[in-house]
C-alpha cells in the first residue's frame, strides 16, 4: 500500500482505519487535557475530533465502525458495573428510589418537550423530532429501537434515515448540554467540589461497616468475670476484641471463652455508632499505645490470592481455633470493613489478623498473600459476563423492548460483582486494569460515533431546518436537567457528586460519566450512574418507540 494512502480521505482498509481510529482517540485526549476556563472535557473531546475527521472525509467501513463501536461500549459499561457494583445494592436502598425517581422526572420532561414542540411548532414528522430527542439525551439504543419500528411500519429506509440525521445534530450538543447543566447547578447553589468529595468522604466514614478503633479499661464488676461469648449476648452488636491487657501488663489473644476483669484492658474493633454501648457498659476510654507495648503479638495484613476462597464467610476459616488469631478488619478497594463472621471475602480483600508471628505465617500461605497472583487479569470473568449481558440485552422483556448491547452488561456485571463467588467466578479487577478498560471502551465508542456523525454533520445542521433541530435538542437537554437538578439539590440537599452521576445515567452518557468521574477523582457519579442506568435505559427505549408508535 502506498504510504500515502494510509492518511488519505475515503480509505476503509484495515491499515487506514487503525491509523484513523489512532489519530482520532490520540489527538482527543491530548486536546481533552487543555483546560478552557479551567475546565477541561477529558476524553470527551474523541467526539469532537472524530466529527471532524468524518467531516474531512474520513470514512469506516459501515461493519467495522459498527463492531468498534458497540465493543467499546460494552467494555466501558461492562468495567463501569463490576467498580460500582459492590456498591450499587447499598446504595439503592438508601437513595437509589429517589434518584430514580428524579431520573423518571427527567423523562418525562423530555416526553412532554417533544410532544409540546410536535403539536405547537407545526411539525410534520415525528421521525426527526424523535432522533432529535435520542441523540439530545445521547441514548443510541433508543435511537435503533425507532428506528426499528418506523421500518416495520413504512417498509422503506427515508424515515430511518432523517431520524438518524436529527440525532447526529443533536448529539454533539447532547453531551455538552449535559455537562452545561452540572455547571448551572453548581453555579445556582455555589457548590464547591471539594467540599462535597469531603462531605461522601465522611459520610463513608460513619457508614455502619466502618471500623472503628477504641481502648476500654474495664470498670464494671457486674460484668467482671463474664466470657467474651457472654459479652456477645450483653453488647448485641458487631465487634471484635483483638487484645486484652490484664493487670500486669501481659497482653493475650482473646477467645471466645476468655474471661475479662476490672482492670483489664480490651482492644476493640466495633462501628463508630457502637463505640458509646461499649463506654457504658464496661468503662471508660483510655490511651495505649498497643503497636510499642511489648509483647509477642503482631498484627498483620494478609492478602487473599487464592480464588477457592473467593465468597467463603469469614467464620468459615476458623481463625481462633485453627490458628489462635483475631480478625479485626477486611479492607476492599481501599475501604475498611468490620470482620463480621459472616462477611464473604473476595479475591484482594486484605485481613488484618492479630496473633503470633507463627500462626499468621500458616494463614498467609493458605490464602495465598502473594500480590504478584493479583496483577493477573481475570479474562474469563470479562468475557463470560459480556455473553451473558449479551444475551440479556437481547432478550424481548415486554412490548418488543429490549435492554441493548448496553444495558445487558451493565446489569451483568453488577450482578458478577455482587454474585459472582456463587457461580466461582473471580471478580477481581487491578485498578490499573479496570482503567484502562474503561477509558479503551469510551475512546472506541467516542472515535466511532464521531466520525460516524461527521459525514452528514454539515449538511444536517448547516440549514434553517437543522439548526432548528440543534436548539430543540439542546432544550430537550438542558431543561429537564435544570428542573431535576434544582429539585434534587433544591428539595433533597443531594451531594453535588450524585448529581452529576444522575444526569450522566439520566441521560445514559459515558462521556458525561467519563467527564464527572475524571473531574471530581471520586467513584460517587459513577454509583449514581448505574443506579439509575438501568431503569432508565428501558423507559428511553419505550419512550422512543412509544412515540413512533403512537404518532407516525
Amino acid at each position: 500500500m502506498d504510504l500515502l494512502q494510509l492518511f488519505s480521505p475515503g480509505q476503509e482498509s484495515i491499515a487506514s482505519t487503525l491509523v484513523l481510529y489512532s489519530f482520532v482517540i490520540a489527538a482527543g485526549i491530548f486536546i481533552g487535557k487543555l483546560k478552557i476556563f479551567g475546565v477541561s472535557l477529558g476524553v470527551t473531546f474523541v467526539l469532537f475530533v472524530g466529527i471532524l475527521m468524518g467531516h474531512l472525509g474520513y470514512v469506516v467501513n459501515g461493519e467495522i465502525l459498527k463492531f468498534v463501536r458497540e465493543f467499546g461500549l460494552i467494555l466501558f459499561i461492562f468495567s463501569i458495573g463490576l467498580q460500582v457494583g459492590p456498591g450499587f445494592f447499598s446504595s439503592f436502598k438508601e437513595g437509589g428510589v429517589r434518584l430514580n425517581m428524579l431520573a423518571v422526572t427527567g423523562i418525562a420532561l423530555n416526553v412532554l418537550i417533544v410532544l409540546g414542540i410536535y403539536y405547537f411548532g407545526n411539525i410534520q414528522d415525528i421521525s426527526a423530532l424523535v432522533g432529535v430527542m435520542s441523540g439530545a439525551v445521547t441514548n443510541t439504543p433508543g435511537l435503533a429501537a425507532a428506528q426499528q419500528a418506523i421500518t416495520t411500519m413504512t417498509s422503506g429506509p427515508e424515515q430511518a434515515n432523517i431520524m438518524a440525521s436529527g440525532y447526529a445534530a443533536a448529539y454533539p450538543l447532547g453531551v455538552v448540554g449535559i455537562i452545561l447543566a452540572m455547571f448551572v447547578i453548581k453555579g445556582v447553589f455555589g457548590i464547591k467540589v471539594q467540599d462535597e468529595i469531603k462531605e461522601i468522604e465522611q459520610d463513608q466514614e460513619n457508614a455502619q461497616l466502618k471500623p472503628y478503633l477504641l481502648t476500654i479499661e474495664m470498670t464494671n464488676k457486674l460484668v467482671s468475670g463474664h466470657t467474651l461469648l457472654q459479652l456477645h449476648d450483653v453488647i448485641q452488636c458487631n465487634f471484635v476484641i483483638s487484645r486484652i491487657m490484664n493487670k500486669d501488663g501481659k497482653v493475650e489473644i482473646p477467645r471466645s471463652n476468655s474471661q475479662i476483669f476490672t482492670g483489664d484492658k480490651l482492644f476493640i474493633v466495633c462501628s463508630a455508632q457502637d463505640a458509646a454501648r461499649f463506654k457504658a457498659v464496661l468503662g471508660p476510654e483510655v490511651e495505649v499505645d498497643w503497636e510499642s507495648t511489648p509483647t509477642p503479638v503482631y498484627s498483620r495484613r494478609i492478602v487473599i490470592t487464592k480464588s477457592e476462597y473467593n465468597g467463603v464467610a469469614l467464620g468459615s476459616l476458623r481463625l481462633h481455633n485453627g490458628y489462635k488469631l483475631n480478625a479485626t478488619r477486611v479492607n476492599r478497594a481501599g475501604v475498611d470493613l468490620l470482620a463480621s463472621p459472616n462477611l464473604r471475602l473476595q479475591m484482594g480483600d486484605r485481613i488484618t489478623v492479630v496473633g503470633n508471628l507463627e500462626d499468621i505465617e500458616r494463614l498467609a500461605q493458605r490464602l495465598g498473600n502473594s500480590m504478584k497472583r493479583l496483577n493477573q487479569p481475570n479474562l474469563i470473568t470479562i468475557f463470560v459476563g459480556i455473553i451473558l449481558g449479551i444475551v440479556l440485552g437481547s432478550i424481548n422483556i415486554g412490548f418488543g423492548m429490549k435492554l441493548g448491547l448496553a444495558g445487558g452488561p451493565l446489569v451483568v456485571a453488577i450482578l458478577l460483582s455482587r454474585f459472582g463467588y456463587k457461580a466461582k467466578l473471580v471478580t477481581y479487577t487491578s485498578s490499573s486494569a479496570s482503567l484502562l478498560l474503561r477509558e479503551l471502551g469510551i475512546c472506541l465508542f467516542l472515535a466511532s460515533v464521531g466520525i460516524a456523525a461527521g459525514k452528514g454533520f454539515a449538511d444536517a445542521v448547516f440549514n434553517p431546518t437543522g439548526m432548528w433541530w440543534v436548539i430543540w435538542g439542546f432544550i430537550i437537554t438542558v431543561v429537564p436537567l435544570i428542573v431535576v437538578g434544582l429539585i434534587a439539590r433544591g428539595r433533597y440537599k443531594i451531594n453535588y457528586l450524585t448529581i452529576m452521576g444522575l444526569f450522566s445515567g439520566g441521560c445514559t452518557d459515558p462521556p458525561a460519566l467519563a467527564y464527572a468521574n475524571n473531574s471530581t477523582g471520586n467513584d460517587a457519579p459513577a454509583v449514581a450512574y448505574s443506579t439509575v442506568y438501568p431503569l432508565t435505559m428501558f423507559l428511553r427505549v419505550v419512550a422512543a418507540q412509544a412515540l413512533i408508535l403512537c404518532l407516525a
